[in-house]
């Protein structure tokens, strides 16, 4: 497959403005993560054979390297794709307000747009993790209290996001109907980042989706949130059988459970820490921690008062 992707772009590098009807249905299909073939068929279809060549490079990769190239790869697009009447191109002046191609508002200019709307959100600074993190912590306070702002929810800011979105946080959360994490932080469209799962476990698709949001849309925080009561847990440490492929849901929370004593409420809490420990593990993200960009944390919502408390 690696081949097959390696003389793709050898043949699409020939010419910057070559179509792409048979190589993006081609190539796409061999893309190793959700985030890449979206990414490949966005380019794809705006006909940007520079921005497709390279999310195909970064697919071509070895894993611990992909991540990197596909970020590279997402950025390159970004700039140097405008809109559906703008031409292909790889050297203008995008960087500014205006695409110099088409002088129509560039993606560099519509982004920073949204991403100045985030770094504001509600009244608060959240252009820093520990920004992020207190205005999330104000967020779910507002929930408990009942004294929700609903903020950023309505089709003004809907279509205020149509150029881009630059959430400020990322989430890894269970997949139950009773977790909204928009509603418990009272937050609205383009302020969150969510990945959702049963048991909110970390694995290559929710690694690789969320290191998109971090790394490439800019989130501030990554928050693994679990909740009281959770089913993916309870089930995992009873160890019944269960239909289908949902027991192998078990195999990323059992490490968790061995640490609890029988406990759900201490199993919960623990698979939260373990899963923040599994997301550190990534290069992409553990890069972004350590020059300050983000912090990982983690939290248990209790499905009775409303509060996450942090773990």
């Amino acid at each position: 497959e690696n081949n097959m992707v390696i003389d793709i772009i050898s043949f699409a590098d020939q010419s910057s403005l070559l179509p792409l009807p048979s190589i993006s249905i081609i190539s796409i299909t061999m893309l190793f993560s959700t985030a890449l073939k979206q990414t490949a068929a966005a380019v794809a279809k705006q006909g940007n054979v520079r921005g497709f060549s390279m999310v195909a490079r970064a697919a071509a990769k070895a894993p611990a390297t992909m991540a990197k190239s596909f970020v590279a790869a997402q950025q390159w697009a970004s700039l140097h794709t405008c809109g559906p009447n703008c031409a292909p191109h790889s050297n203008h002046s995008c960087r500014g307000a205006f695409c110099g191609v088409c002088q129509t508002p560039s993606a560099v200019s519509k982004t920073a747009g949204v991403r100045q709307m985030s770094t504001e959100a509600h009244g608060m600074d959240v252009s820093t993790p520990a920004g992020a993190i207190a205005a999330l912590e104000a967020g779910n306070e507002r929930f408990v209290k009942g004294d929700i702002m609903a903020p950023n929810r309505n089709m003004e800011r809907l279509k205020e996001l149509e150029g881009g979105q630059a959430p400020f946080a990322a989430f890894l959360s269970c997949a139950d109907s009773r977790v909204p994490v928009e509603m418990i932080f009272d937050q609205g469209f383009g302020d969150v980042f969510i990945c959702r799962i049963a048991g909110n476990i970390v694995n290559t698709e929710t690694i690789g989706s969320l290191e998109f949001g971090c790394a490439v849309l800019g989130a501030k925080v990554l928050y693994v949130m679990g909740h009281s009561s959770c089913g993916a847990v309870n089930a995992t440490m009873a160890g019944a059988a269960v239909p289908g492929v949902i027991s192998s849901l078990y195999y990323g929370i059992k490490p968790a459970c061995n640490h609890a004593n029988g406990d759900l409420d201490t199993a919960i809490a623990e698979n939260v820490k373990y899963q923040v420990a599994q997301l550190e593990t990534s290069p992409v993200l553990k890069e972004l921690v350590e020059a300050g960009k983000l912090e990982i944390v983690g939290g248990v919502y209790d499905l009775t008062t409303g509060k996450v408390n942090r773990v």
